[in-house]
């Protein structure tokens, strides 16, 4: 099927580029949608009582959208401070979609404890459209910066919501743009050609272009955020560019092999060499991302979605884009080795590549090798054991941008301002013994550090807003706080909200269904592996290799994030934890692409295997089939771990430090992967397990009867 595929995109190759075009600018036409339609997501699973406290206390006292200001610098009670101020605040007022607005000079706002600052509250109208709303609050930040004061910081939930998403847009724009100058480059170096090198790129671009149409089409069933379009567009430059390679390299493999074959005939031999590769690692991939929908997240169903379909897309690509544009430019492919202007110090002969001599190494000590890789990678996994998790709250921003700044500055400098509380609902009126004895017995906790009753409430019902001790709405303090609350034995009924309930809602809804999550993408994994090998050992291998990558790359991530390792060098301030849905999406992530890079050599491995002398020693055969397999697949997958790496890279470096935590565990995930994992255990184990690897598998030719006539020969394969 595949050979006949490739046969008929090499024959209608015109077709196949000119429906691609079509097809990218209809991507490009509707991809503004999937931005136009992002839309932020709760904070906490739907059901959750965190969400089912918050929703009922913004339906009793609806309130509209906040911006706060911190006014410091200058001695509050100077003349032309106070004369600047006042004017402000008029205008302020006198902007439409302006509901409230308090401040120290007109509307009796907090003054700092220092004397010199003083804080603004300002409420936007109720029920404003999310782009309204966010035009009014920067028209009130551009009023405020004209304070005639040293330093007017501007933030408030809004605000700071949308420079996480304007960073974020931008960090992936800037990180996305260089990784393709970088890829070019790269590709050209190692395939020695450019037009070749924009291949894998054109067809990264190709992919993404309706995958993100499709996104916004799904925008409109589903809550996709931001964040989710980001990782969409990392991911698919990244895999478009592996399939690709796949489908390049086999092309020139098959072209070495038998130079005189009709065109038409090397690309059917490519697609079908590589193309079951690549349909495997698709379904591997789209797998483990669609894994994540079981976890009913919000801000990751959105990312396994789109994820799911840039891999579909991306795959189509890979077998029909990709060989049909070889199809024109076959003659620019250099053979391997080739001197040409872009590798000048090419030699006429071809060296072994990492992979190659890595394999020769395990073959050759496979206990010893094992072994050592095993405790190595056991080694980095050990910080996994002091993982502590949280939410990303203000401080993933820089430490220099100025929403942050303003929180800060709002919960040190201002006595009886904080950071956000737990607050407990109960339906009953404070003037009830009941409620006011669960209210004192909360208010006695060690974690207690303020209590405020939330005002405009109906009278049967009662909120108060404990302030957690510590600096952290999130800390342990505050999670303590929301556990001895809700584990009160009150006969009254009772809720618990804000962030720290949030996380702990989240938390343990992940934790209870990452079970199934796992056993669904095991199984799925075992089943596409037993399909490609039909091997029960080979799969249960992959899957334990697997694992370990996970582990270690958690691990990495922990002691860099959560311990401090490396922070100066990636320009973070470590918290101690990680984002509460990092370990997740990085697990499933690199999960998938250790799947990937799992089938691209254990495709060629199978190959060689089922293709040899049925007389040959079992054992033999198997270890000469995994050289062969890593020797031939080796290059690319060492050149497209490079270029994913390339990708993930501009994650690591930006300045949003969830992204960074996704960027840096990819780049681990894969530099392990490719390796440790490929270039020695894979080989060391399948070097010990011999024949056992391919159990139950088919069992060698039945005796032979070689010879004629009077001389006959019977020989028996040999079996392990």
């Amino acid at each position: 099927m595949l050979s006949s595929l490739g046969r008929r995109v090499s024959r209608h190759r015109l077709f196949v580029l000119l429906a691609w075009a079509l097809l990218v600018v209809f991507g490009g036409a509707l991809a503004g949608e999937a931005f136009d339609r992002t839309v932020p997501v709760a904070d906490a699973p739907a059901g959750s009582e965190s969400l089912r406290a918050s929703d009922r206390l913004d339906a009793l006292d609806p309130e509209g959208e906040i911006v706060t200001a911190v006014i410091r610098g200058q001695d509050f009670f100077s003349p032309t401070l106070r004369d600047s101020a006042t004017a402000v605040m008029s205008s302020i007022r006198a902007l439409p979609g302006v509901a409230e607005v308090t401040d120290a000079y007109t509307a009796g706002g907090a003054i700092g404890d220092d004397g010199r600052s003083s804080l603004v509250v300002v409420e936007l109208a109720l029920g404003l459209p999310s782009d309204e709303a966010v035009a009014t609050a920067s028209a009130v930040s551009d009023l405020l910066q004209g304070i005639a004061a040293p330093e007017v910081l501007v933030g408030g939930p809004l605000l700071a919501e949308e420079a996480f998403v304007d960073r974020a847009t931008t960090d992936a724009a800037v990180g996305e743009g260089v990784a393709i100058v970088v890829l070019v480059v790269l590709l050209t170096l190692a395939l020695g050609s450019l037009r070749i090198a924009l291949v894998p790129v054109v067809a990264a671009l190709a992919a993404i272009a309706p995958t993100l149409a499709i996104l916004g089409l799904l925008a409109r069933v589903v809550d996709i955020n931001e964040f989710a379009v980001n990782v969409v567009t990392i991911l698919g430059l990244g895999l478009a560019v592996d399939y690709s390679l796949l489908v390049v390299l086999r092309l020139r493999e098959e072209r070495t092999a038998d130079p005189a074959a009709p065109l038409d005939e090397l690309i059917a031999r490519a697609v079908a060499g590589a193309g079951r590769a690549v349909l495997v690692s698709g379904l591997a991939v789209a797998v483990a991302l669609l894994g994540i929908l079981v976890l009913g997240d919000p801000l990751l169903s959105g990312m396994a979605l789109g994820g799911a379909v840039v891999v579909a897309v991306a795959t189509l690509a890979g077998l029909t884009l990709v060989p049909a544009s070889l199809s024109f430019l076959h003659r620019a492919l250099p053979s391997a080795g080739a001197r040409t202007w872009a590798r000048p110090w090419a030699g006429r002969g071809s060296r072994e590549g990492i992979l190659a001599r890595s394999t020769r190494l395990a073959q050759r000590r496979p206990g010893v090798v094992a072994v050592s890789a095993a405790a190595a990678m056991l080694l980095l996994a050990a910080p996994v054991a002091s993982l502590a998790l949280d939410d990303s709250d203000i401080r993933s921003l820089p430490a220099t941008a100025e929403e942050r700044r303003a929180y800060e500055a709002t919960t040190t400098g201002f006595t009886g301002v904080g950071i956000e509380p737990v607050t407990v609902v109960l339906d009953g009126s404070i003037q009830d013994a009941a409620v006011t004895g669960v209210l004192d017995r909360i208010a006695a906790l060690p974690e207690v550090a303020d209590t405020d009753v939330v005002q405009g409430l109906p009278p049967e019902v009662t909120a108060v807003a404990f302030t957690p001790s510590g600096d952290s709405a999130t800390g342990p303090a505050a999670r303590r706080l929301v556990e001895a609350a809700r584990s009160l034995d009150s006969a009254v009924p009772l809720e618990v909200t804000g962030p720290a309930a949030s996380l702990i809602d989240t938390r343990d809804h992940l934790a209870s269904r990452l079970p199934w999550v796992l056993a669904i993408v095991a199984a799925a994994s075992f089943a596409l592996l037993f399909a490609l090998t039909r091997s029960v050992v080979v799969p249960v291998k992959a899957l334990a290799l697997a694992t370990l990558t996970v582990a270690s790359t958690l691990g990495v991530l922990t002691a860099v994030f959560g311990w401090g390792w490396g922070a100066p060098l990636l320009g973070i301030e470590p918290t101690g934890t990680l984002d509460v849905t990092t370990p997740l999406l990085i697990g499933l992530l690199a999960f998938g692409l250790t799947m990937d890079y799992e089938v691209f050599l254990l495709a060629r491995i199978t190959e060689r295997w089922r293709s040899r002398d049925p007389f040959a020693d079992p054992r033999a055969a198997s270890a000469e089939a995994v050289r062969y397999g890593i020797a031939r697949t080796g290059p690319v997958v060492t050149l497209a771990a490079a270029a994913i790496c390339v990708v993930f890279l501009g994650f690591a470096f930006g300045e949003l430090v969830a992204m960074k935590e996704i960027g840096v565990g990819m780049v681990v995930a894969v530099v392990l992967d490719v390796t440790v994992v490929r270039g020695l255990l894979l080989p060391a184990l399948m070097t010990l397990l011999g024949r056992a690897n391919w159990w139950p598998g088919a069992r060698p030719p039945v005796p032979v009867i070689l010879g004629t006539g009077a001389a006959v020969e019977s020989r028996t394969p040999v079996r392990s």
